[in-house]
């Protein structure tokens, strides 16, 4: 069942006009509706969001909820949820569709080549939320907010743009921390360990994903980090 229903998604998500699929990161290009090949690259505003609104990328979105509430929330900026499993993004999708949220869009790829598929200074801020912790000794270089992607960030982000992380695990919120002071060309602006311990300094952090909320429920606290590189 759960088989039979993963390959629904896959096939109805061809059809989104909201979702952008790289189906080989050795050879870096991108599909849309209907599997037409499409060149995004410096044309998220003029090609899909038909604006000239700021573009925020939510990564690792999972099933997009952060991205379809943020694009709820500010409506004069365009959103794009980005992860690599099309499985998920189809929920974020088909909400986005139904609620007409012209204003989010998604995209299927690895992270490790985003820089394929925009142009230097093409987003204005990202957003990392609730991804996979990696701890320090086992796959550091995974972790959304090493070094190794930093350096990935500042090749589509504009010059001071900022770089968002929200998570529940302290190690991740430490080495984010120390990461941040380790590099001379990034800027602390703000952290909190425990966001709703007081009124929360940002009205987007009220979004709660279903891992937010289980989190919350397990009496973990929700830890913040803003900053640019």
């Amino acid at each position: 069942m759960g088989r039979k229903n993963k390959l629904r998604k896959f096939a109805e998500i061809l059809s989104f006009p909201n979702v952008y699929e790289c189906y080989d990161v050795q050879q870096p290009a991108l599909v849309g509706a209907d599997m037409q090949a499409v060149e995004m690259k410096g044309r998220w505003q003029t090609q899909h969001f038909h604006n000239d609104h700021p573009v925020t990328l939510e990564l690792a979105c999972g099933g997009g909820e952060y991205t379809v509430a943020l694009a709820r929330q500010f409506p004069l900026r365009n959103f794009i949820g980005v992860d690599v499993k099309g499985n998920r993004i189809w929920k974020g999708a088909k909400q986005a569709l139904a609620e007409n949220l012209s204003n989010a869009a998604f995209l299927r790829t690895r992270i490790e080549i985003i820089d394929h598929f925009f142009e230097p200074g093409e987003v204005d801020e990202i957003w990392i939320t609730f991804p996979d912790p990696f701890p320090r000794s086992s796959k550091e270089n995974r972790r959304l907010t090493s070094a190794y992607f930093l350096d990935k960030y500042r090749l589509i982000l504009r010059p001071g743009g900022l770089v968002h992380l929200k998570h529940d695990d302290p190690d991740v919120y430490q080495i984010t921390l120390e990461t941040i002071a380790a590099d001379p060309r990034c800027r602390l602006l703000y952290q909190n360990d425990d966001i709703y311990a007081g009124p929360l300094p940002y009205p987007e952090l009220g979004i709660q994903t279903l891992y937010e909320s289980m989190h919350l429920a397990a009496g973990r606290t929700i830890k913040y980090v803003r900053f640019t590189i």
